[in-house]
């Protein structure tokens, strides 16, 4: 769909000496993202994941994933603080994981009235990071700490947390345990701290891997993305 007499939707960040970040966004096309259906788009989609867009929008999947049968993955971000916690309770009631950050995780749980326990009674699971502290995974009612992967060089940290659902998700794509699967995201988190900009880091399938040895075991997962980078296995689902 292209949208014509409308600017791109853009997204503006302060982040101070201590990587606190304040963001800001122009909506521009995005305002239209209501008007796509997966049914028109992703017709043959095994999963997705529904980040920050116009809340209409984000609304109307969560309904329509709901309605075709769509596993996703909840993850309101930085419209945490914008929608109401009637829209958070329908985005996480049922998704695959609740996916956000510490300070974010508050926010729902202030703004929905719910603990932890009734998230989880609800959500299939959740992603939580942490900054520097790391990450939790708790899903399959068990709860696993992945620890971060010290950057070589600490630049700053706008797009991390994309990078690391990015990981996260190419494990679940292998198959991966969910221990391995979330080492990934914090590797791929750990790339664009090194790097101002959200998107100016790069590597190749074999670096990734080197560098993920270099810090864990991966009880051989990863050779899959060495003997055949091109291939890309079931989404679902991820091994315990």
């Amino acid at each position: 769909m292209c949208i014509r007499d409308r600017f791109c939707a853009s997204f503006f960040v302060n982040t101070d000496e201590d990587h606190n970040q304040i963001a800001s966004f122009y909506t521009g096309a995005m305002a239209h993202a209501g008007k796509l259906h997966f049914a028109d788009c992703a017709p043959d989609a095994d999963l997705t994941i529904i980040t920050p867009n116009d809340p209409g929008a984000m609304r109307a999947y969560v309904a329509e994933c709901k309605a075709i049968g769509l596993p996703y993955i909840y993850d309101p971000s930085q419209q945490t603080l914008r929608v109401t916690g009637e829209e958070l309770c329908e985005g996480l009631d049922g998704c695959m994981l609740l996916s956000l950050n510490e300070y974010e995780f508050s926010l729902v749980k202030e703004k929905t009235g719910l603990s932890e326990a009734e998230i989880l009674d609800r959500a299939g699971g959740l992603v939580m990071t942490m900054g520097a502290s790391g990450s939790r995974l708790v899903v399959g009612g068990q709860e696993l700490w992945i620890p971060p992967v010290p950057p070589r060089v600490l630049a700053e940290p706008t797009g991390a947390g994309d990078a690391y659902r990015a990981g996260l998700l190419r494990g679940m794509q292998l198959g991966a345990p969910w221990a391995v699967a979330g080492r990934m995201g914090a590797l791929a988190a750990a790339y664009v701290l090194e790097q101002f900009g959200p998107q100016n880091h790069s590597f190749t399938r074999a670096e990734f891997v080197a560098r993920y040895r270099e810090h864990f075991d991966d009880e051989g997962v990863l050779d899959a993305l060495l003997v055949a980078p091109e291939y890309i296995p079931s989404p679902l689902p991820v091994a315990p």
